[in-house]
């Protein structure tokens, strides 16, 4: 048990082991609450490319203090599984991906059972996913974006009916200026997101450049400005790609090292997906006024 940083104290049981035929490994997640309270809304959340079970923590204290139950699963490409960029089985883990997140929400009330009480805690009505970089990718398609191929032809609709929104932060644009390393080694980086009908927040960096794409900081809001309405956009202009340390302050991975831009990001989450899910719209309110008023240090745009 800990404090969580809104000081109401959180739990986080892990590993508990899902379902999950034919994966070659034991797909794993970590659940993290608040000790008591009824209805909570559920955040499945997917990692970035290497992360784990064990990362974000700076963003799973803070939903689980806001009263989200969060769902954190380890992917194949997670570090401690030591599948490499050359490794053959690499180029489907995109898929794999997909797959843990629609087994996670399959086997949500289980899952739920075997971290204690949290199955009768829980509102199953409101299932949220969220995820960072190749996670927001992942999370995207289970909102409804799908993977062109090579002549551009959509994929498959990998969508979950669970979901009633989402967000996705720092999300991969659209495929039509990857860099040679990216058309090597990520071809399924072309999401198509005109079928991504589902409720979602859309957050970018305005400093955030990737080098995967020759496009600047504007290719993280294509999700946005390419899918249908309901969605928000939230750019904190100067924000990199893991927008003050998502994954954890410390990582050697941030580059704009910020714990007040962590927690922004966790909170513009927490206030959009209570107002999707028509708890309660004051905190999102605030935040649209705030952008409103502000210095252009974030803003908030919406369709």
């Amino acid at each position: 048990m800990s404090s969580s940083p809104l000081g109401r104290p959180i739990v986080a049981v892990k590993p508990i082991a899902v379902p999950a035929p034919g994966r070659g490994v034991e797909l794993q997640v970590k659940v993290t609450a608040l000790l008591s309270g009824q209805d909570l809304p559920v955040i499945v959340f997917s990692h970035g490319n290497a992360w784990s079970l064990d990362g974000y923590e700076p963003l799973v204290d803070r939903w689980a203090a806001a009263g989200f139950v969060v769902v954190q699963p380890t992917h194949l490409d997670s570090r401690r599984n030591g599948i490499g960029w050359e490794d053959p089985r690499f180029a489907t883990i995109w898929r794999v991906r997909i797959t843990d997140i629609h087994a996670v929400l399959d086997g949500l009330g289980d899952i739920l059972r075997q971290a204690g009480d949290l199955e009768t805690r829980v509102d199953h009505e409101r299932i949220a996913v969220v995820g960072h970089s190749w996670g927001a990718q992942t999370a995207g398609a289970i909102l409804g974006a799908r993977v062109l191929d090579a002549e551009g032809v959509p994929g498959e609709d990998f969508s979950h009916s669970a979901v009633s929104a989402g967000a996705l932060i720092a999300a991969t644009g659209t495929g039509d200026t990857l860099t040679p390393f990216a058309i090597e080694h990520l071809p399924f980086m072309r999401p198509d997101y005109s079928t991504m009908t589902t409720p979602a927040l859309v957050i970018a960096g305005g400093e955030d450049r990737s080098q995967l794409s020759t496009r600047g900081p504007e290719w993280f809001t294509d999700a946005y400005h390419f899918s249908p309405s309901p969605k928000a956009l939230f750019t904190i202009a100067e924000g990199e790609h893991t927008l003050g340390g998502v994954a954890g302050e410390m990582a050697a991975e941030t580059t704009d090292e910020d714990p007040a831009r962590v927690a922004l990001v966790a909170d513009a989450i927490s206030a959009y997906l209570h107002d999707a899910f028509k708890l309660n719209d004051a905190a999102w309110t605030a935040l649209n006024n705030a952008a409103a008023a502000g210095d252009g240090t974030w803003s908030i745009t919406s369709k």
